[in-house]
């Protein structure tokens, strides 16, 4: 979600709450000090930043977790830096920082935001913000690891289709062996330092398997097949700061998310051994989170403490505010409020008017739930449920989970992506004269009434342009009226959908990589399947390659003098599409 109005970031940090969970002054030069700051406190974008200070000076290493909300190795061992004491070195621990795409266990339900971070603003987008926050604690920075699970595994030699060049899992990352610092005769020697921690954890590694490697990404190189690099935090704090910055990445196929921790932490404490900062390191404990109980306040009046697997009655129409979880762990927890608000609700007031209950997640998963039942004893009266003049929110479904956008936002949608209007808050009857309308779509087109809650809309399919903002198929308007009056607006834009890479097998044995524009060379006589394809869409239905106007789907073998004649002709464009959407092309050579 984007705010139709965003203020200044100076502004923005103004508002943050900054708690000082610990400060000690040592005389002469020992200054052991602990900052907690906590940016957009009680969302779904909660961002909470631990900066350690040791005893004795030295250098500041930052580590990221979670930029990436389906890698849990990697923001659950960050999480256990955020506690630990400094002899000497300095910390900046970010262990949670995309907690929207945490709690909906997704990569990036708005765009990957390890690729947002260019040099210029980008902050009118909650991403965006994070992403600018975490430019400034980078420039604070000697080191960065920003820590990951990847697929398969990664080895300098093709073994087969999960472990090769081109996977991620276990392997320590940097953009070049070495880097040359621009006005300077220093040399940053990237391949130098992975060698080193690779030798100092390997041997604590049994399973050939699972022992780490050094992956050299060559992103400067202008054919490197990992370009998209040059848009990650480690690309920017090498180039805009230059330090030395590495991605650690454990496998997402390990049999335990334990493992994942362990062979994180094995990785970390070897940097921190090379980079000299001198720490306690953090016990491993992995406990299942468990619910104690919750502070709820109805209508304003005096909190109450519901335990876990208790039932919290209500009349319709009361307001709650959830004020207090209480569990066996402090972070990375959220409240969601089922039907009426977005994935994190803790904190926020709702009125509730129907049947519901109250999830509670640590990260991703659900812990605990508490059935939320209204009396029918007491209805509301219409009165209370209509007389208003201003919505304050729309409930959205798209990619797969409902959210609350509030009155005024713009959402970001890729196109051909689904949408729908669920309702409006306060909920209203559809005999209140409310109408929510779609420019740009028709639901009934026998009827139409102007009234779309309730459609599944194709955004690649079913909008018209002339009905967009400015007629640029870009932006579409969702307004909310009674009878003349407007009661509320949301702006939809409309991001392209893009092919992010696809994996072909040729003749049952090579797997080739391609990425857009990538080009592979080819004869007539060779057999050919989409083995995976991945785009920015949610669903891959539909999904498919077009050659010659035939379609390849996903899992199709067929052998290229069955696609079509070629005329002769060497060089052929293949389309990835989706309906009439083109997503990407790659180009086939043949010999």
């Amino acid at each position: 979600m984007v705010l139709n109005s965003v203020p200044p970031f100076r502004t923005l940090l103004l508002s943050i709450s900054i708690i000082f969970a610990a400060c000690f002054v040592f005389p002469s030069q020992a200054f052991s000090k602990r900052e907690h700051l906590v940016y957009f406190p009680n969302t779904a974008y909660e961002l909470n930043i631990y900066k350690i200070f040791g005893k004795n000076p030295g250098k500041t290493l930052m580590l990221i977790g979670g930029i990436q909300g389906n890698e849990p190795g990697g923001f659950l061992s960050a999480d256990l830096y955020a506690d630990m004491s400094l002899e000497k070195g300095n910390l900046i621990v970010v262990p949670r920082a995309n907690f929207y795409s945490i709690i909906l266990n997704k990569r990036g339900p708005n765009g990957d935001m390890n690729r947002k971070f260019s040099p210029k603003d980008i902050s009118s987008s909650m991403e965006g913000k994070i992403v600018t926050i975490l430019k400034d604690l980078i420039s604070e920075s000697d080191y960065l690891l920003n820590l990951h699970d990847g697929a398969g595994y990664y080895y300098p030699k093709y073994i087969n289709k999960w472990r090769n060049p081109m996977r991620f899992g276990q392997s320590i990352i940097a953009d070049c062996d070495e880097f040359k610092v621009p006005g300077s005769k220093r040399v940053i020697k990237l391949g130098d330092m992975a060698q080193k921690v690779i030798e100092e954890i390997n041997p604590h590694i049994k399973n050939d398997l699972y022992k780490f490697h050094f992956m050299n990404t060559k992103t400067f190189d202008k054919d490197s097949p990992h370009s998209e690099q040059r848009m990650s935090a480690t690309y920017y704090a090498l180039v805009e700061h230059h330090i030395p910055a590495f991605g650690v990445e454990t496998s997402k196929f390990l049999p335990s998310i334990d493992l994942k921790v362990r062979y994180h932490n094995l990785v970390i404490n070897a940097f921190k051994k090379i980079f000299d900062i001198v720490p306690e390191s953090p016990g491993l404990v992995l406990d299942p989170a468990i619910l104690k109980y919750v502070v709820v306040t109805i209508n304003g009046q005096t909190p109450i403490v519901i335990n876990n697997k208790q039932t919290l009655q209500l009349a319709a129409g009361d307001s709650i505010r959830i004020t207090h979880i209480e569990a066996n762990y402090e972070r990375g927890l959220s409240l969601d409020i089922l039907g009426y608000g977005g994935v994190n609700d803790y904190r926020k007031d709702f009125p509730i008017y129907r049947n519901t209950s109250l999830i509670v997640r640590k990260d991703n998963h659900t812990f605990a739930e508490l059935p939320i039942r209204i009396s029918k004893n007491k209805p509301v009266a219409e009165k209370k449920v209509t007389n208003f003049k201003r919505i304050d929110s729309f409930v959205v479904e798209t990619r797969g989970h409902r959210m609350l956008v509030s009155n005024g936002e713009t959402l970001e949608v890729t196109r051909g992506d689904t949408l729908k209007i669920v309702d409006v808050l306060p909920s209203t009857s559809r005999r209140s004269g409310i109408k929510v309308n779609f420019k740009g779509f028709v639901g009934d087109r026998k009827g139409n009434s102007g009234e779309d809650r309730g459609y599944v809309i194709d955004t690649g399919t079913a909008l018209m342009k002339k009905w967009s903002v400015h007629k640029r198929d870009e932006y579409y308007e969702v307004v909310v009226t009674r009878g003349n009056a407007k009661m509320g607006r949301l702006v939809v834009r409309l991001m392209p959908p893009k092919m992010e890479y696809l994996i072909l097998k040729v003749n049952s044995h090579q797997h080739l990589f391609l990425r857009p524009e990538g080009k592979i060379s080819l004869s007539e006589k060779d057999q050919i399947s989409l083995e995976e394809i991945h785009t920015n869409l949610y669903s891959k239905k539909g999904i498919h390659l077009s050659f010659n106007g035939h379609k390849l789907r996903q899992g199709d073998v067929r052998k290229l003098n069955n696609l079509g004649p070629t005329h002769g002709y060497r060089h052929h464009q293949v389309t990835v599409k989706k309906g009439r959407l083109v997503l990407g092309k790659i180009f086939f050579e043949m010999n």
